[in-house]
């Protein structure tokens, strides 16, 4: 039997339909091994050797691979046509060669770039050998992220006690947000007025005309000042005569845009679907893993990890024949399109990511895809099929129209455009927002049909409108612009956005609210620390030029340790050069590069770094173990503290535990509501509240947290609990982090897994707690012989567990021995204890009926009728 390895069970599932018994499909769960978290996993004195560690988690399947290549005869694996996919196979293959379990036997890799049955037997015909090239370049980029993150973060946590740790894309990503931020901060609003004229044909048709020019001078969109400028033009526009002095109609071709590569996909489930990044490759990676279409099971995208634009000759041909059968022949280009990738080495030549087959139509696939599989895959599709049709032709028109008043002329223009053919945007017809495609350029150019205007008509004025406008700051980026921005400067890579985004965040340096990215105070400051004293290594240019370097290394053009040796022999000297600074030194520069940040202007004016509780100390960024802070000068006389969100302490606040043993129970102020937080003891222990009455809400310290190393930032973290880790690419539904009566755990879907320790609720990924919730329901089983609870509800008054079960006959809620069945409308993940107890009385009620009904009727006659 031949033993075949890929990444994901989904896919193996898949895959061994197609294969048959004679195959053995196995899944490795991603990479079975790693580089350890901890110091001389990377020896640069050793000439850069790596030591590599099993997780515990992965230790189960490697002994699966192993024991079934020991019995095997022969290794495929088929792991993604990817750089992270070739490092997995070799890995593996490194495994099983360390264990001795290959010897003669056969080794094949093979690639495919959708998983559907001619995809994956055409590549088993053609197999091939791993690619060096490409696992030189994963070495070369784990090394130098582990090498800068392992060297870098211990800099940061003994100059800036409290921040997280820093990673080579990640810090260059967070600068970008933080230079937008300082955008915004910096930005100078400015007034101005626009003029517009609603004017009218003889053929009484309405038209809108905005103003150009005045007696000569420009009246563009920052020229008119004041408000008294303004309606001086609108009081001589109001008595002028109006006339079409030239008239311009072009033609214009409007083409559509190439197939989607990871980034502008992203990038457009983005904009048009709200979907992070994260969130739009999990359904991408099931719409490629295999979706279950009434018996066939297949994979409906290619590969979803890319920088190519094109697409295979097969499915160019594929693609030109749906739009002949679905719009005709008039919609179809005499000769196919072809694209060409911007990107100087697109991912390993790629192509770009389309339907598995163009007659899978999103309404024909409505019925076995769930909501958000289908909008991502149609748009998917309606993108691959529009590349190979004909462009718009629209028709934009340019009027300008004199207006006289005596001696004063002045000028408006009328613009509109007329799509006279359709072309590609047909595709899109059930979608107005999507003909907007957001690859061209003119994308924002709403379509007004202007009426039918002759040169030299006269036009008679309906109305002026003189409308005032304020100039605004640039927005925040978006994680679609940011990604876009990424791109444009060769920052890391598309495949590795989602996880730079999700990093940043769980690192508490970027917060993420109505899918705008701001930085953090602890965000603003990790940044401005590298910028002063690390600032090469957050250039945008330097950070693209070893992006360079690395897809030279996978092409074969550069060796990787060579790269490396360049890189960390400049590294490690910067490195070296901060060990002498003092705390105090990167303080105070921090306090005049963060000034804005940490030290507004006041209302009342004056000096913004003067204490305002003693009235002479001098305000400073503090640094504790938990974070910074702002502090006074003249502490432990005077004991102000500010947090860094703006938001005003009160005098004699408890100060943080590494300025003060112990002080009063207000922690500080959550910078999201104002309400203060407070350490308070209660019958059953130490407890923070937030607010006060009715709406104050409690958290328990758990086990291990003392009241002394209580601060702000640990209280603002127990009170948000739970914690939404993302979504279950197994069933997509939310995983959460919380703490309970018996400890840590995560939630997803009514099931339950214990956590190693509290921290773990706020650190642990989506990849881990899938793990544990996997272990957790295997160990259910084996423990029962039946599947696990659903959801454990709590105790009942009388003794025992309540939990929500699945049965033969559906959900049921269980106690003791009383099985109630839920209501057909019911939700089993939402039902609440009080529902189940009154479940599980009414069913104890109709058990004690059918008893008593027995015992009076229902029982045999022992004796005669006396």
């Amino acid at each position: 039997m031949d033993i075949v390895i890929v990444e994901s069970p989904a896919k193996a599932k898949t895959i061994n339909k197609y294969l048959g018994k004679t195959y053995k499909v196995l899944a490795s769960f991603g990479h079975i091994r790693d580089l350890p978290a901890k110091d001389g996993s990377v020896l640069p004195d050793d000439d850069f050797a790596m030591k590599w560690s099993i997780d515990k988690t992965a230790e189960k399947r490697v002994a699966e691979i192993a024991q079934a290549v020991k019995n095997g005869d022969k290794l495929i694996l088929a792991t993604d046509p990817d750089r992270e996919g070739e490092a997995i196979s070799w890995h593996i293959l490194d495994v099983l060669r360390h264990k001795k379990l290959l010897k003669d036997k056969p080794i094949e890799r093979v690639v495919f770039n959708a998983v559907t049955k001619t995809a994956v037997l055409n590549a088993m015909a053609h197999p091939r050998a791993i690619d060096a090239n490409l696992v030189d370049a994963y070495l070369a980029r784990r090394a130098l992220d582990y090498l800068v993150g392992f060297t870098l973060s211990p800099v940061l946590w003994r100059k800036l006690p409290g921040a997280r740790s820093a990673g080579r894309v990640q810090s260059v990503a967070l600068r970008l947000i933080c230079d937008r931020e300082l955008e915004i901060e910096r930005f100078i609003r400015e007034d101005y007025w626009l003029i517009e004229a609603l004017l009218k044909t003889v053929r009484a048709e309405s038209f809108p005309a905005r103003l150009m020019s005045f007696n000569g001078q420009k009246t563009g969109r920052l020229d008119i000042k004041t408000a008294a400028e303004a309606e001086h033009m609108r009081a001589v526009l109001d008595g002028a005569r109006f006339a079409v002095t030239d008239l311009q109609a072009k033609p214009v071709k409007r083409h559509p845009a190439p197939p989607f590569t990871t980034s502008s996909l992203q990038q457009a489930a983005s904009s048009r679907l709200s979907f992070s990044a994260a969130r739009t490759m999990q359904i991408a990676q099931k719409l490629y893993e295999g979706v279950d279409m009434g018996g066939e099971t297949a994979g409906l995208i290619t590969y979803m990890r890319t920088d190519g634009v094109q697409m295979a000759p097969e499915a160019v041909a594929a693609a030109r024949n749906a739009v002949k059968d679905i719009f005709g022949q008039n919609y179809l280009p005499s000769s196919p399109r072809h694209y060409a990738a911007k990107a100087k080495n697109a991912q390993e030549a790629h192509e770009a990511i389309r339907p598995t087959d163009f007659q899978r139509r999103p309404e024909q696939m409505a019925a076995f895809l769930a909501k958000d599989q289908l909008e991502l895959y149609r748009l998917i599709w309606q993108r691959a099929l529009a590349s190979q049709m004909c462009p718009a032709d629209i028709e934009r028109t340019q009027v300008d129209i004199e207006a006289r008043n005596g001696e004063t002329q002045a000028l408006l223009r009328a613009t509109g455009q007329v799509t006279l053919f359709e072309g590609f945007l047909a595709v899109y017809k059930d979608n107005q927002e999507e003909k907007k495609d957001s690859d061209s350029a003119d994308s924002a150019e709403a379509e007004l049909r202007l009426p039918r205007i002759e040169a030299g008509e006269a036009v008679d004025k309906e109305k002026i409108t003189v409308s005032e406008h304020t100039t605004e700051p640039p927005p925040r980026y978006s994680e679609a612009s940011l990604i876009k921005k990424m791109e444009e400067l060769g920052i890391g890579r598309p495949s590795t956005y989602a996880a730079t985004l999700t990093t940043l965040r769980d690192r508490d340096y970027i917060l993420i609210d109505k899918r705008r990215l701001t930085p953090e105070p602890r965000g603003r400051i990790v940044t401005a620390f590298l910028e002063n004293f690390f600032n090469r290594y957050v250039e945008y240019d330097f950070t693209a030029d070893l992006e360079e370097k690395l897809d030279l290394i996978s092409d074969g053009k550069l060796e990787w340790k060579n790269v490396l040796r360049d890189f960390w022999q400049n590294f490690s000297a910067a490195v070296a050069q901060t060990q002498d600074l003092r705390v105090a030194q990167v303080l105070d520069v921090l306090n005049d590069v963060l000034a804005p940040l940490i030290f507004p202007p006041r209302a009342e004016g004056g000096d913004p770094r003067l204490c305002p509780l003693c009235g002479n100390g001098r305000l400073s960024l503090k640094l504790g173990r938990y974070g910074a802070f702002i502090g006074c000068s003249n502490y432990p006389e005077c004991t102000y503290t500010k947090q860094l969100s703006g938001q005003q302490s009160a005098e004699n606040m408890a100060e943080p535990a590494e300025i003060a043993a112990a002080g009063p129970n207000i922690l500080g102020q959550d910078p999201a509501t104002g309400e203060d937080v407070m350490l308070k003891s209660g019958r059953f222990g130490p407890y923070v509240e937030r607010g006060t009455d009715k709406q104050a809400r409690r958290a328990g310290l758990p086990k291990g947290w003392t009241e002394k190393e209580m601060n702000l930032q640990k209280a603002l973290a127990l009170l948000s609990l739970p914690r939404e880790i993302g979504p279950n690419p197994e069933n997509g539904k939310m995983i959460s982090a919380a703490l309970g009566r018996y400890g840590p755990y995560i939630l997803c879907d009514g099931q339950y897994a214990n956590l190693d320790s509290v921290e773990e609720i706020f650190t642990v990924g989506v990849n881990r707690a899938v793990t544990l919730l996997a272990e957790k329901q295997q160990k259910g089983k084996s423990r029962s012989g039946t599947a696990a609870a659903l959801k454990t509800l709590g105790d009942h008054p009388e003794g025992g567990v309540i939990a929500v079960y699945s049965g033969r006959y559906g959900p049921y809620v269980k106690w003791g021995k009383i099985n109630a069945t839920l209501p057909r409308e019911q939700d089993p993940t939402e039902i609440t204890l009080a529902e189940a107890l009154e479940l599980i009385a009414a069913k104890a009620g109709k058990s004690r009926g059918k008893t008593a009904a027995k015992g009076k009727n229902g029982g045999k006659k022992t004796g005669k009728e006396g």
